[in-house]
């Protein structure tokens, strides 16, 4: 993976050694976006990488069903709560 984010010269963001709770979320997400998306691709420009990563994160947000959300999306159970 610090091959991969060197290569786009792309910096991580992480919390202090000291408090590595804050990751937590971001953690929990970054395991299945490696998994089905990172793992899965080729990229061979940034550009090519930003466009299948916005696409990536529309799927998970609007098709991807998630089991810890009652089996809806991210869509949907936004839908319900901000109505």
């Amino acid at each position: 993976m610090d091959d991969f984010l060197e290569a786009f010269e792309i910096t991580r963001s992480l919390s202090e050694k000291v408090t590595p709770y804050g990751n937590a979320v971001a953690e929990s997400t970054y395991k299945p976006f490696k998994a089905e998306f990172i793992y899965q691709e080729k990229f061979h420009t940034l550009r090519e990488l930003e466009v299948k990563t916005l696409d990536f994160v529309n799927w998970w947000n609007t098709k991807r069903i998630h089991g810890t959300l009652n089996h809806k999306t991210p869509a949907q159970l936004r839908a319900e709560v901000y109505v």
